[in-house]
């Protein structure tokens, strides 16, 4: 079995080519089911493009391209985690997409 996910960790997927960003709050990703987003090398500045730098990874996390992803049927690894600060900052991007006017 594989370890828990956590939101914040960065994972390679098999069939995706970019690193993916858990964005999903832990509770949620017990079912190995998450909610995460790509992460890409280059990209446009942008209130939902934030950028990020860990020891493995540096690009661009993009938030309008949450996506649901069920691990239980993909092949998966960690590579990196984001600190806190970071994942406050991209939880609130997403949240942005979604609050009234």
């Amino acid at each position: 079995m594989k370890d828990e996910l956590h939101q914040g960790d960065i994972l390679k997927i098999e069939h995706i080519r970019k690193p993916v960003l858990v964005v999903s709050k832990d509770f949620f990703n017990q079912t190995l089911e998450i909610i995460g987003c790509p992460i890409y090398d280059k990209g446009e500045a942008g209130p939902l493009h934030i950028h990020i730098k860990t020891d493995e990874v540096e690009g661009d996390v993009q938030c309008e391209k949450i996506s649901l992803l069920d691990l239980s049927i993909r092949g998966y690894s960690k590579i990196d985690r984001l600190k806190y600060p970071d994942i406050i900052n991209i939880t609130d991007a997403i949240q942005g997409i979604f609050d009234y006017i």
